[in-house]
């Protein structure tokens, strides 16, 4: 692992305060989705609120994925591991892991995976 010291501390502190924004978000949306449960007379209403929940929850489940490669990183930090591809072992440019501090894969990589889920059939049949 490369990066000084004082970069990893200033990752370190991006990643807590992004998981501190994402943690409150996600409590202030699942407090207002228990406490949202009008009825409608109307099933058209009903349909346009049952959608507008499903979004905020396909939302709501991107952000805890997203607190959970935070965490993930938090750990790498702590292991030493952090800024290590785990695909291919190399280091993840410095310019990278700054846009997506909580990535795992350098760009060549990741761009492999992308071909390849690009080029996998689709299985949802």
């Amino acid at each position: 692992m490369s990066l000084r010291k004082e970069k990893l501390s200033s990752v370190r502190k991006v990643l807590l305060q992004r998981r501190e924004v994402l943690a409150g978000g996600l409590r202030r949306s699942t407090a207002d989705l228990i406490e949202d449960e009008p009825s409608y007379s109307d099933s058209i209403d009903q349909a346009s609120a049952d959608t507008d929940k499903t979004f905020a929850v396909l939302l709501k489940n991107r952000e805890h994925d997203m607190m959970r490669q935070i965490d993930a990183a938090l750990r790498r930090i702590e292991s030493g591991e952090f800024g290590e591809c785990l695909r291919c072992g190399e280091e993840i440019s410095e310019a990278r892991l700054q846009a997506f501090p909580f990535t795992t894969l350098c760009i060549d990589c990741q761009s492999e995976v992308e071909s390849e889920q690009r080029r996998a059939p689709n299985r949802a049949e």
